[in-house]
């Protein structure tokens, strides 16, 4: 199963979304952090793609990338690598490392793995 984890700032729009999860590559499922995963702009993306919406916790998940900002606010080095590792659970790779959208307001990758 492959898992795009979503990362993005608060005025993201659908566009953003669609952009770097097209970017990181095909998925069976999306997932981000609870909070994320509540916003109506990630409601939209999981309906526009009719993929599943998973939301997960992401502190202290170790990612390959690191942003110090993601990091201070979240304890993990990207929402978007720790999202879709976490939503794999143990064994999960990263197989496509986070990418940015055009605009720079959000952010893709996707793992690998056996649901947890």
């Amino acid at each position: 199963m492959r898992v795009a984890g979503i990362g993005f700032r608060q005025a993201a729009s659908l566009a953003s979304l669609s952009d770097a999860l097209a970017r990181a590559g095909a998925a069976d499922a999306l997932a981000t952090s609870p909070a994320k995963a509540q916003a109506p702009v990630m409601r939209a993306l999981a309906a526009r793609t009719g993929l599943p919406l998973l939301a997960v916790e992401v502190a202290g998940i170790a990612t390959p990338t690191q942003s110090p900002r993601i990091l201070a606010r979240l304890g993990t080095g990207s929402l978007a690598e720790a999202a879709a590792l976490a939503a794999l659970g143990p064994g999960a790779r990263i197989v496509a490392p986070r990418v940015t959208s055009q605009d720079g307001m959000a952010t893709a990758a996707v793992a690998e793995g056996d649901p947890a």
